[in-house]
């Protein structure tokens, strides 16, 4: 989580309307791949790192350093549609997403597919990250 949070904060500022997220797919110990929101806020790192990952994603477990969306603006598969079709069998977050596209979206399509689901590692280390992107949810607004 660690590293996705890195890759994350490597993005601030970069991304657009679009939070900057980073995302590790892992086997145990082997990082299979990782990615981080691209310029411009698309692609987004989940969709970059199964892209990366191909057939080695299936029944790996994939570190995301902001809750996975459950819809996109543009009507293309969400992240949590995309890390379900990669075969992904766990999914860990540190930050949820209070988005109206994300807000618990993204993980109730994951636990319907059948995939873990842990939200709140390393939490607190994240939040800084988001600090920005979370500020107008928290005073209620968004």
């Amino acid at each position: 989580m660690r590293r996705a949070i890195a890759l994350a904060r490597e993005r601030l500022g970069l991304t657009g309307s679009n939070p900057a997220v980073g995302c590790v797919i892992a086997r145990g110990d082997q990082v299979i791949a990782e990615a981080a929101t691209a310029e411009s806020g698309r692609p987004h790192a989940e969709e970059q790192a199964v892209a990366l990952a191909g057939p080695d994603a299936a029944r790996a477990t994939a570190f995301v350093s902001l809750e996975p969306c459950g819809e996109r603006t543009s009507g293309v598969a969400s992240c949590a549609e995309r890390l379900i079709a990669a075969g992904i069998a766990r999914v860990i977050y540190a930050v949820d997403n209070p988005d109206r596209r994300s807000a618990g979206q993204g993980p109730a399509r994951l636990l319907g597919a059948g995939v873990t689901v842990e939200a709140g590692l390393l939490a607190d280390e994240a939040r800084d990250v988001y600090a920005e992107f979370l500020r107008p949810y928290e005073k209620g607004g968004a």
